[in-house]
């Protein structure tokens, strides 16, 4: 039945005008209540949503940055493998052996004090004040990005850096020495350049382009090894007082082959890694740039091969695969910045570059066994300059670049500053560096003596070799002389003076 009331009402009327007072309010109360109930019911939903969006973001970001972390890691075999492969039999296990070390002693340095010094809040632009120790829960989120996730994946960094060294002062070096060097790379020479690139630093406020760390990386190894091997002198017989130089060749170059082909590949880590995500559009520019990465390492390894051939008459492997490292080496501060074409035209210079700054270095007797100061500092410089004349208008603007690249339409800013950032990493780090390994020399000690660089390091320092079916000799005795060797000592004077240099700490 119909209630009269409303069956009465006027046409149109609205059917609270004719209720009492009392229920029209109670109908009001009751309507506002029920809206706001839905409103509330419709913004808990909205933000749990909204929180479940922001957590997966974050998590599908942190983990590229751990797989990204282990992959750069994974780096450390590929130097040990390729430094290994161009040492000598009798120093296999001592290339390995500081390998393992600037992984593991790196970690503990790293968590102590290099992840403060680097990415703690910069003060004044040159170093970070705060992260030390960091504890369980104490890194947390940083715009977006896990601040463990960046602690894990920079001290893979680092570890790179440190083991650069490595193979510049192969076959020489006093392993206590080494140590004591690679805990202050670890923690003070490398973090402090990486605060003024990556950490909120002068550099990075400046504009500098490196995407992944030409230099901020690589090109810190390379000037601290260059600083070493100066220090150290050369190998024994490796260069004759007529000016001669004798090729020292490595013992096994299928491990060298393995260990570029090991660094090629955690280089997908490196380069792609250091989107520092996968959300918000970088999953394709990550793929972008692992394009530009592969692009540069084989015009790199191609080049190389090519200018050997001419310059050497023969192709040969070593400088080829140093070739394919020039050209990672070369595109790392470019890779999110270039097109692919440049890719190409940036790794196969380095390719060129990386023969002739070999040569080069051999000139001026700066004994380098692996061609580290080539591949990661001539063509470290090298790729960071590039920037400056290939990066395209839409990325450096996105970077915070004065300018896009030279000769892409942008003006010299841009150039101007990348040769800023190149010359004070090199400046910091040959100073730091040379006043380290000096004092290392001056008071440990830095190189061997004559008859433990003859009988070899890995008996001397470690007390077996890598290989356990060789014959075990005692320290102190020489073995395995090399062409080079003998011909520096001849018979009857086997700790005679080195040819070129050298000399004990």
């Amino acid at each position: 039945m119909i209630h009269p009331g409303i069956a009465r009402l006027p046409q149109g009327s609205r059917l609270t005008s004719r209720l009492p007072r009392g229920a029209k309010r109670a109908a009001v109360g009751i309507s506002a209540g029920l809206l706001t109930a839905l409103l509330a019911t419709i913004g808990i939903v909205a933000a749990q949503e909204a929180d479940a969006v922001a957590d997966l973001i974050l998590a599908v970001d942190t983990i590229w940055f751990v797989i990204a972390g282990i992959l750069v890691f994974f780096m450390q075999a590929g130097f040990g493998l390729l430094e290994a492969g161009f040492v000598r039999v009798k120093n296999t296990t001592n290339i390995l052996m500081k390998n393992v070390l600037d992984a593991s002693l790196g970690g503990v340095v790293w968590w102590a004090i290099g992840f403060g010094f680097a990415f703690g809040g910069s003060q004044g632009g040159f170093i970070g004040g705060d992260s030390f120790f960091p504890a369980l829960g104490g890194l947390t989120e940083t715009d977006g990005v896990s601040e463990a996730a960046v602690f894990f994946f920079q001290w893979a960094f680092a570890a790179t850096a440190a083991t650069i060294v490595s193979g510049a002062l192969a076959e020489r070096t006093k392993f206590s020495a080494y140590l004591f060097y690679t805990v202050f790379i670890t923690g003070i020479i490398y973090p402090i350049v990486i605060n003024w690139g990556w950490g909120g630093g002068w550099l990075g406020e400046m504009g500098f382009m490196d995407y992944a760390g030409s230099t901020l990386v690589h090109g810190v190894g390379a000037w601290a090894g260059l600083a070493g091997a100066f220090l150290l002198g050369p190998r024994l017989g490796k260069y004759a007082s007529d000016g001669t130089v004798t090729a020292i060749p490595g013992h096994n170059m299928t491990l060298a082959a393995l260990g570029m082909f090991i660094l090629w590949f955690g280089w997908y880590g490196f380069n792609p890694g250091s989107t520092l995500g996968l959300t918000g559009g970088l999953a394709t520019e990550a793929a972008w740039i692992a394009i530009n990465t592969t692009l540069s390492a084989g015009a790199g390894a191609i080049v190389a091969m090519t200018v050997a051939k001419f310059r050497y008459g023969k192709t040969d492997l070593g400088l080829t695969i140093n070739g394919a490292l020039a050209g990672l080496v070369s595109i790392t501060a470019g890779c999110g910045f270039v097109e692919p074409w440049a890719a190409i035209l940036i790794g196969g210079i380095g390719g060129i570059l990386v023969v002739f700054s070999v040569a080069f270095f051999d000139k001026i007797k700066i004994d380098d066994p692996v061609g580290a100061i080539s591949v990661h500092g001539t063509c470290g410089v090298w790729g960071t300059l590039a920037v400056g004349l290939f990066a395209t208008a839409g990325a450096a603007e996105a970077w915070g670049a004065p300018s896009h690249g030279l000769l892409m339409g942008g003006n010299i800013e841009a150039l101007g500053v990348q040769f800023v950032g190149v010359f004070a990493v090199l400046g910091w780090t040959l100073a730091t560096a040379g006043i380290l390994f000096f004092v290392i020399k001056k008071t440990i000690g830095l190189r061997v003596s004559e008859a433990e660089e003859l009988a070899g390091l890995d008996v001397q320092e470690h007390g077996i070799g890598a290989y356990p079916e060789f014959p075990t000799v005692a320290p102190g005795t020489a073995v395995e002389i090399s062409a080079a060797e003998e011909s520096a000592f001849p018979a009857g004077n086997p700790a005679g003076s080195s040819p070129g240099g050298g000399g004990g700490g």
